[in-house]
């Protein structure tokens, strides 16, 4: 494995991350918490890059996520030093096809077990992590 890529992924999970939504689906059923997909061009992508600096990596939303959210990322560098698994590459892909058609970079999804999407950030929400959690928080005492 690439040493980018070895630290991204390290990364991603120590923040909980994972990068199967059908096992992120099956862990929001059997806690009753949704999913946020997240796609994003971790090695190109600015307002990627500053979506997970100002908002992802925050205490008040790893707090959140970690008691409320089953969190997905589907990323897709550029760099060959970052470059992630054929397998891993299609899965990807395959998310992409069903979310995210246009292909907006960041793009983050709130979804329901089921993956059926609950709310859409188009690009870099530009709210602090108190409010993106809030706005979260008002989509799930409505579902």
């Amino acid at each position: 494995m690439r040493y980018g890529l070895l630290v991204l992924s390290v990364l991603l999970m120590s923040a909980g991350w994972s990068t199967d939504l059908s096992k992120a689906k099956d862990e929001a059923r059997k806690d009753s918490k949704l999913i946020l997909l997240s796609f994003s061009g971790s090695d190109w992508c600015i307002p990627c890059i500053k979506t997970r600096k100002e908002i992802f990596d925050k205490e008040p939303f790893i707090n959140y996520a970690a008691a409320k959210l089953v969190l997905v990322n589907a990323d897709f560098p550029r760099l060959k030093k970052n470059a992630l698994s054929k397998e891993q590459t299609k899965q990807n892909e395959v998310l992409a096809d069903t979310y995210n058609k246009k292909g907006v970079f960041p793009l983050t999804l709130l979804l329901d077990a089921d993956g059926k999407v609950l709310k859409e950030w188009e690009g870099y929400p530009g709210v602090s992590p108190e409010v993106f959690v809030s706005q979260i928080t008002a989509v799930q005492h409505a579902h």
